[in-house]
């Protein structure tokens, strides 16, 4: 005679058909704020998740940090502690120095150049992440960087003896080439970094400064087109592959409309964070032609130095990028 315990047992081994997949509740970890335009397309394209899987699949999003800090997130989705994770692809370069691409200063400095770039180093990014157990979802990009001081940026020259905020790789290579003593400080602690005096100067987009208020600690932004660096959203691939193809599917769509949302986000919010530093009192200043040669010349040799590390799928995606581009 079959109990209902049996039963049940029973049933854990029968053969899940196509409609039978039970409902997800996922845990998503990203480092930026609720305000944040990265956090709020997560947040649309968490909703379009939600919607187009008929609620099969429930996400809840842990933004700013209060789940995992992002040198953790990567490692946590790969583990499985949460099943969709966000981050800065280049803050990832000690692990891997092919992610610092996008953190090469001037190497893209417009919108269309950051895209091509993107498109070139997907499949390799997307080769990478499959050997570790993810699968990217989307990229999108920040707005285009600049100095913030107290001080005007007439040269590189004026940055060199400061102690400057950084956020990877090649932002802390940088500080060093020109001067500067990098200090690596997460977006989250920003505020408290300056008002303590561990830092007194940051390259970073007028985006991240309107999230730090930065008119709190920084009296100029000056605008360089330093980086167009990429966030990558991305969900642990065994439990993408526990949905079902037509759910699976519905993830994928909603990625694809959160990369294009995503873009035109980046797009709108330079020009609304530059306007905003400007409303609170920050002064804002396009870069000077002596600023902008000295900053190529730095430029070219960290072009250089990265090529030395990233191998041949290095050489490939800047030549495959260089190739569109001329």
């Amino acid at each position: 005679m079959l109990n209902r315990r049996s039963l049940l047992g029973a049933s854990a081994l029968l053969p899940i058909s196509a409609g039978a997949f039970a409902q997800a509740r996922w845990q998503m970890a990203t480092p930026y704020p609720d305000g944040n335009f990265h956090t709020r397309n997560v947040r649309t394209f968490l909703e379009d998740v939600q919607q187009g899987t008929g609620g099969r699949v429930q996400v809840q999003l842990h933004s700013n940090a209060s789940l995992l800090p992002m040198p953790q997130i990567k490692a946590g989705t790969q583990r499985g502690q949460v099943q969709l994770g966000e981050i800065l692809l280049s803050a990832y370069g000690n692990e891997d120095p092919f992610f610092e691409v996008d953190g090469i200063p001037q190497l893209v400095t417009t919108f269309a150049e950051a895209r091509r770039l993107m498109d070139a180093a997907r499949p390799f990014i997307e080769a990478r992440f499959q050997r570790q157990g993810l699968s990217l979802l989307y990229m999108v990009p920040w707005p285009p960087s600049g100095f913030y001081t107290n001080f005007p940026v007439e040269s590189l020259e004026n940055l060199r003896g400061t102690r400057m905020r950084t956020f990877n790789v090649m932002t802390n290579r940088f500080a060093t080439l020109i001067g500067a003593t990098p200090t690596l400080v997460q977006a989250a602690e920003i505020p408290q970094a300056f008002a303590t005096g561990v830092v007194n100067s940051m390259v970073t987009s007028a985006a991240t400064g309107v999230d730090t208020s930065a008119w709190d600690y920084a009296r100029h932004f000056t605008p360089v087109g330093f980086t167009f660096t990429r966030n990558a959203v991305f969900v642990n691939r065994r439990a993408l592959e526990g949905l079902s193809a037509a759910d699976q599917q519905a993830l994928r769509a909603a990625a694809a409309t959160a990369e294009t949302r995503g873009w035109q986000m980046a797009e709108q919010a330079k020009d609304q964070a530059e306007a905003t530093l400007a409303q609170r009192g920050v002064t804002v200043t396009p870069a000077n032609a002596s600023v902008m040669e000295a900053m190529k010349r730095v430029s070219d040799e960290m072009v250089r130095e990265w090529l030395t590390r990233a191998g041949e799928d290095g050489q490939r995606v800047i030549q495959a990028y260089r190739s569109v581009r001329s």
